[in-house]
């Protein structure tokens, strides 16, 4: 892919950045340019640092609403002319101020499997519910609260000796996983949206994604 054609990326974190060595260290098609937090103390942001990749903060407690919040978040990420915005932990509810601002091309990454477990607490939620199979969902973002077209997604087992910790920790493996592999597909411009399902459409590579990862 030529230098011409690859897309920018951005990046918005609210904690450690777990996922960004995973997105750092695969081809993802495209070149993260910016990663942004709504805290200070975010320690991701010193990962951005030590890639000397860009990096702001804007902290919503600046703010006396969520929309006047998130259209000074639109502000600061459209100086850095991204074609895709990637919410890697960032934990913030946004408002339509922000999700028209980006339509089609914001996507995050959700600790289930989706439409199940929308929001927060999801593993310990899970093992109320005694599913057999949790994981993780990679989606299109839009107003709906954690409800956008679905582009991958990755199961695990839930074991009857599993905590919220262990289950946490198996489903961030498979975060590793999928995320870059469909921040490839959004890249290489391989995803169709119809409604809320998304198709891939073909291509001769070998997809990022690792042997092992259970896609569903």
């Amino acid at each position: 892919m030529s230098d011409v054609t690859r897309k920018r990326i951005a990046v918005l974190i609210s904690g450690r950045g777990s996922n960004l060595p995973s997105l750092l260290g695969n081809e993802l098609g495209g070149d993260i340019v910016v990663i942004g937090s709504n805290k200070a103390e975010a320690k991701g942001l010193d990962i951005a640092r030590d890639a000397g990749i860009a990096n702001f903060v804007i902290s919503h407690k600046d703010f006396a609403s969520r929309e006047a919040f998130d259209a000074a978040l639109v502000a600061a990420l459209n100086e850095y002319r991204p074609d895709l915005v990637v919410l890697a932990g960032f934990m913030r509810i946004t408002t339509p101020v922000f999700t028209q601002a980006f339509a089609s091309r914001l996507i995050n990454i959700h600790p289930s499997l989706l439409p199940s477990f929308p929001g927060l607490h999801t593993h310990a939620r899970a093992l109320e519910e005694g599913v057999k199979l949790h994981g993780c969902t990679v989606h299109f973002v839009t107003p709906e609260l954690d409800r956008g077209p679905i582009i991958a997604q990755a199961a695990v087992q839930v074991d009857d000796d599993d905590t919220p910790d262990t289950l946490a920790a198996k489903v961030l493996r498979q975060e590793h996983q999928i995320f870059p592999y469909a921040v490839r597909l959004f890249c290489e411009d391989r995803l169709h949206v119809d409604g809320l399902r998304v198709t891939t459409l073909p291509k001769s590579i070998h997809p990022v994604i690792a042997t092992g990862a259970a896609r569903v």
